[in-house]
This record gives C-alpha cells, sequence and structure tokens, in this order.
C-alpha cells in the first residue's frame, strides 16, 4: 500500500498540508504487481476467493464466493443488474490501409453511434474504417467531449442489420488491463449468466461470479431476487486526474428501477430485512432512486452520481464488488461504504494474501 494510509485532520489540496484521510485522488492510490491482474476467469465462476469485511468489527476472513449462499439470510434481497455487454469493440482498416480501431459507447439512433477511435488524430469527419465486406464505419463529427459521432454501414447479409454487423464483426471489449486478444470463452464469460438487455461495453463484474446453481440455491433458500439496470460505459474505469475528487467530471451512465422493483426493495425494509447490493453499478443505479430517507422510487434515465467519502449510501446494506483500479472512481466508492481506512486495509490484505484484481479477479463482500 501507498502513503495513502495516513491520516490527517484539515481538508486542504496543497500538497504540503494535512487533510482527511481519504479526500485525496492520491490517498487511493496503491501499488499492483503485474502478475496479480486476472487476465483469464476461474472456473467454475463461483471458485473464486472472497474477502469478507465486517464494517461493524472490521475483522476480515477469507472464503469462496460459493459461500455468499450461507452469508445472505432467507427473506433479504438481491440486486443484480442485468445489462448485457455487446460486441462493441471493432477492428478494421482506414483508407490508407494502416489498422484502426473503434470503441462503439452508446446508440443514438438505429445507425449512429457515439464511440472512441485509434488513431483519433488520423480519423476526422468524413474518413471511414472498413471492418468487413459488410461492415463499414464512417466518422460524421467530434462531440464535446472530443468523442466520436459514428455512422455504420452495412450490406450484404446484413443489409438494414446494424446490430447483427456489430455481433457479427465485434470484439468482446475487453478491459485494456487483459493484456490479450479476446476469445470465443469471453463472450460467454465476460458476461453475468443473467445478463438481459444489451447496451454494455463493459461487465458488471461482481456478477461474474455467480452460477445457475448458485442462484438457484439462493431463491429456493428464500433470498429474493430484485433486478435493475444500469449499462456500464468506459468512464467506469477511468482513473480520476486531479486530486480534488470533486473536480472530476463523472461519467453518465444510463440506468432503471422499475416501479415493481422499488416496491418490492421498500417492502424487503419495511419487514425489517437487508438489501444486498452486487457490483458498484448496482449500487450507483439504488443510490440514483433512493432519496433521502432510504426510501426506493421508479427511475428510469441517465446518472451521473459520484460515491465517495464522506457520502453515505442510503439504499445499500451489503455490497458484493470486485477489486477495483487505483485512484478510481469505484474504490473511493466502496470506501463511501465502508469507510476509508478498512478500504484501505482490506486492499492491503487482499494484496497480502495474494487475492486476483479486476474484473476477472476476485471479490469483496462488505457486511
Amino acid at each position: 500500500m501507498s502513503s495513502a494510509e495516513s491520516a490527517s485532520t484539515d481538508t486542504d489540496f496543497n500538497a504540503d498540508t494535512p487533510h482527511t484521510a481519504g479526500s485525496r485522488t492520491s490517498d487511493y492510490d496503491y501499488v499492483l504487481p503485474e502478475e496479480r491482474i486476472a487476465q483469464h476467469a476461474v472456473e467454475p465462476r463461483d471458485a473464486s476467493r472472497l474477502l469478507v469485511v465486517d464494517r461493524k468489527t472490521r475483522a476480515l476472513s477469507h472464503r469462496t464466493f460459493r459461500d455468499v449462499l450461507d452469508l445472505i439470510p432467507a427473506g433479504d434481497a438481491l440486486v443484480l443488474n442485468t445489462t448485457r455487454v455487446f460486441r462493441a469493440r471493432l477492428l478494421g482498416v482506414r483508407d490508407s490501409g494502416s489498422p484502426a480501431e473503434i470503441l462503439l459507447l452508446r446508440a443514438v439512433d438505429a445507425e449512429h453511434f457515439e464511440a472512441m477511435i485509434h488513431p483519433g488524430g488520423k480519423l476526422r469527419p468524413g474518413r471511414s474504417v472498413t471492418i468487413s465486406p459488410e461492415l463499414r464505419v464512417e466518422i460524421v463529427d467530434t462531440t464535446p467531449r472530443r468523442t466520436r459521432l459514428v455512422k455504420l454501414h452495412t450490406s450484404g447479409d446484413y443489409a438494414n442489420d446494424v446490430h447483427g454487423a456489430i455481433e457479427r464483426y465485434g470484439h468482446m471489449p475487453l478491459p485494456p488491463y487483459i493484456e490479450r486478444a479476446d476469445n470465443e470463452t469471453d463472450v460467454s464469460r465476460y458476461q453475468t449468466i443473467y445478463a438481459d438487455a444489451s447496451g454494455s461495453v463493459a461487465a458488471p463484474t461482481a456478477g461474474l461470479h455467480f452460477t445457475d446453481s448458485l442462484l438457484a440455491e439462493l431463491t429456493a433458500k428464500g433470498v429474493e431476487r430484485v433486478d435493475v439496470l444500469l449499462h456500464v460505459g468506459p468512464g467506469t474505469f477511468r482513473p480520476i486526474s486531479v486530486d480534488d475528487p470533486a473536480e472530476h467530471v463523472m461519467h453518465e451512465e444510463w440506468c432503471e428501477v422499475s416501479a415493481d422493483a422499488a416496491a418490492r426493495l421498500n417492502a424487503v425494509r419495511a419487514r425489517g430485512n437487508k438489501i444486498w447490493v452486487v457490483g458498484t453499478t448496482g449500487a450507483r443505479t439504488l443510490e440514483t432512486a433512493t432519496d433521502a430517507n432510504g426510501v426506493v422510487h421508479a427511475f428510469r434515465g441517465e446518472t451521473n452520481i459520484f460515491l465517495r467519502p464522506p457520502a453515505t449510501l442510503r439504499g445499500v446494506d451489503h455490497l458484493i464488488t470486485n477489486f477495483h483500479l487505483p485512484k478510481s472512481t469505484l474504490i473511493m466508492l466502496v470506501a463511501a461504504f465502508a469507510g476509508y481506512d478498512l478500504t484501505m486495509r482490506a486492499y492491503a490484505a487482499a494484496l497480502e494474501s495474494e487475492y486476483r484484481f479486476y474484473s476477472y479477479g476476485d471479490a469483496m463482500l462488505l457486511l
């Protein structure tokens, strides 16, 4: 761990001035050996390791993910984000014959998408990238946030079938820290077993540990499953570049909590049971829909909620999550829920105990 665990008393962003631990971006830095970044997922899914962190006693224990069956009581609710990752990464060639890459972020209409492109300097509006004889990407414009508006042209078997062409010729958008090409295993493995609505360019990775049998056993036990939706964007993984987190421009993601889901969650709380949320994406969705009194409301739209200390989470009683990048909004969300000191102590324990990190890595359960 870095010096992030040092405590102090004053909130000021001058590097020479003492500050409250957890109030600076640099407080969330840590050193992770490259070999600890999981390049492949374990099998079966629920065989991954689980670091259990008790927020009341501050005790840490080492389990396997399948142990959540013993830890979640009957009558409690398990909140799952049912988004589906689409094959958003398109690899092709420019008119010059040089390689190019398009990462589709979100659909604007049937043919137009917001996208990130590489190389950006070479692909100005009016130029195009050929993905296959049946799929070509035209660069249309530059957006205010420096992404691109692109138009997808399809022909042949995929004429007038943009999404079919994407699924045929696109690649799974594995995060850049997975330093290998995607393969057919990733098509199913970089996807939760309960994925439904397509729209994410990154997986809600805490959900990757669940198996059909584990979910079935939780249901049989009396744990109530409640589905929400958040389409994960690339900003989820973007490190914060300023040392004052308040200056960070939070990315927007589309999410939904149905009226039925809100009513069921409120009923769970009303009878004295708890809400277990799977993933930071599920937590952001639920907190967007939860008012100051802890009441969940139906919600459908964009969220740019940024959860970090000293914020508190009103709709989440327990959180299942993976281990996140240093200086990211995700590790700050965990600190908002568990407290800065306990979060960093848990990360130190995970490093010492050789847990696997990031998307295909192990998990942590915050009680």
